[in-house]
């Protein structure tokens, strides 16, 4: 479902042209979940940009679904990739309730279509409670639940997690990890996920990638500038 091919991502800096990910080679197969790791500047959320077609790439090609998304001569738009995000701030409309803000990427269904899949999903990841509910009338790990809807809703090829539950209390996080892992899995989504924590990461993925010593070059203070079209 993706393929890394020694892709490497160079950024400008104020010296020449420093790198963040000198070359890098990932598969995954359809289904898996994976779970990205190392610490802050190893070039992770660098990855998960190129993946996402808001990073181009410097060297190598990036393939989903046998398509070929990125090369060093162009890439594929982020809108035409089928890749959905999962961000560790949720990212939701804080003016829809929870039904809308799962509805908000299938405006192109009829409004049959689009009550029945938002339905589903809610189903899915046991919020049918929530349905109503905005974003501040919900816990940290049910707006979590609510943004994996949400991503899931279009039925992407490929879900991408930054840090999803980085930001969420101890005794949450464990929960939650669990559950999104069975929602994942459930659902048949092939997911790369980047997270710190090699614990959370064993527990969540099928399989651990564990990012090399990082490079001089630091993330962006904004690894995703595009989740503006989210919140």
């Amino acid at each position: 479902m993706l393929e890394l091919n020694q892709i490497g991502i160079d950024y400008d800096a104020p010296d020449g042209v420093a790198t963040a990910v000198a070359s890098m080679s990932l598969n995954l197969a359809r289904g898996e979940i994976v779970c990205l790791t190392g610490p802050s500047g190893s070039g992770k959320s660098s990855v998960l940009r190129a993946i996402a077609g808001f990073e181009p790439i410097a060297r190598g090609c990036i393939r989903i679904a046998d398509e070929v998304v990125s090369t060093p001569e162009g890439l594929v738009a982020p809108e035409c990739r089928s890749v959905g995000l999962v961000f560790q701030d949720y990212a939701l409309f804080p003016h829809l309730t929870a039904v809308q803000n799962i509805g908000f990427g299938l405006r192109k269904l009829d409004a049959d279509a689009r009550t029945r899949r938002v339905t589903q999903l809610l189903e899915v990841v046991g919020l049918q409670s929530c349905a109503r509910k905005y974003p501040h009338e919900m816990s940290g790990g049910q707006q979590q639940r609510i943004a994996l809807a949400r991503a899931l809703a279009p039925a992407p090829r490929l879900l991408l997690l930054d840090e999803p539950f980085s930001s969420l209390d101890e005794m949450t996080r464990l929960n939650l990890v669990t559950q999104v892992r069975s929602i994942l899995k459930q659902s048949g989504c092939t997911a790369l996920a980047v997270t710190h924590d090699h614990e959370e990461a064993r527990a969540f993925g099928d399989r651990t990638v564990a990012m090399p010593n990082p490079s001089r070059v630091q993330p962006s203070p904004d690894p995703f500038p595009a989740r503006a079209a989210y919140a």
